[in-house]
């Protein structure tokens, strides 16, 4: 095992809702982190905002952008360990700028790749579950296809290419973290239960896209401790490790299963066009084969979706204008 306490550790995509989890566990951990978060006018740092002052005061936060290879090169002099999750992930948006998907989930990759190359860095890769498109089989193993449904996807494909090209190429240490549908707090609407939650505190009416897709859902404090324990473990480099809870839902049976827990009846479920995706780009059933995690990094789920949900709800009531409710951007 790898003692990550006395190494340098750099997480991209800091600002978002696994990265900023990725980096409060890290700094309870003790480990010495340094954020990177896209450069903007407000100062904001995402998701990062809503940790306590005093991991705030540990933690470095570096605003910058990894399409620039400048911006990587220069800020990873003297790192040890790369968490990269930096990329642009909301699937509407592909359809309609795939170029940008190409320039951040690509070329952002590649920048970090050629960076640990030349500093010699271990680098924990980012891929998604997405990938695998439509199942072909279930549950869904590291063997399983690669499938391109969407602009977005194709992206993540390729960069997980780049990945394995430059292990093969020149024996980096890289290993590929490949999680499933991932939830709990601080996640936007983007995501499917909190556009559940959020409209469901509002009202017993909520719009959705369609609600046949079957996904797994994984806590996202689990699904960070699979990150972590894949940086400790060694002898994994170019592996590619699923992260999921290894049971799947409907997002019927989710709306129904939020509804119960907010004590809603009767809800009343509206279709929005805008929400369903081209139809041969939807992905109808995601579910996860962890065994490969369990037995290569020690690594399982603990909080059932039960008790994540309860987690979530409690966030987003709380934080209910965090959520533009009731209006849907891509």
């Amino acid at each position: 095992m790898l003692n990550l306490s006395n190494k340098k550790i750099l997480v991209t995509g800091a600002a978002g809702f696994i990265g900023s989890h990725l980096c409060s566990q890290m700094l309870d951990m003790g480990f010495d982190v340094t954020a990177v978060t896209h450069y903007n006018s407000t100062s904001s740092n995402g998701n990062l905002d809503f940790l306590d002052s005093k991991k705030k005061d540990k933690l470095k936060i570096i605003k910058g952008n990894v399409e620039d290879p400048y911006f990587i090169d220069n800020n990873l002099k003297g790192v040890d360990i790369v968490f990269h999750l930096a990329a642009l992930i909301g699937i509407p948006y592909s359809y309609v700028a795939p170029m940008s998907y190409v320039k951040t989930n690509i070329e952002g990759t590649l920048n970090i790749l050629e960076s640990c190359k030349k500093n010699n860095i271990k680098m924990i890769h980012t891929s998604t579950s997405e990938n695998y498109g439509t199942a072909i089989y279930t549950p869904i193993d590291e063997k399983h296809p690669l499938q391109g449904q969407s602009p977005y996807s194709a992206s993540k494909i390729s960069a997980d290419k780049m990945v394995e090209s430059y292990y093969n190429s020149f024996d980096m240490d890289i290993v590929t973290i490949r999680p499933f549908n991932v939830f709990g707090p601080r996640q936007s609407a983007r995501a499917i239960i909190p556009t559940i939650i959020s409209q469901l505190i509002k009202s017993n009416t909520i719009e959705i896209g369609s609600v046949k897709p079957i996904r797994d859902f994984t806590y996202v404090e689990d699904t960070v401790m699979g990150f972590i324990k894949a940086a400790q473990h060694e002898n994994i480099s170019g592996k590619t490790i699923n992260i999921g809870n290894g049971q799947g839902i409907s997002i019927n049976e989710l709306i129904h299963l939020c509804s119960k827990k907010l004590n809603i009846e009767n809800i009343n479920i509206l279709n929005n066009d805008n929400r369903n995706r081209p139809q041969k780009s939807e992905v109808f059933n995601l579910i996860c084969n962890n065994q490969y995690a369990k037995k290569t990094i020690s690594w399982e789920p603990k909080i059932s979706l039960s008790k994540g949900l309860d987690f979530t709800i409690d966030f987003i009531r709380n934080n209910i204008n965090f959520y533009n409710v009731g209006k849907y951007e891509i």
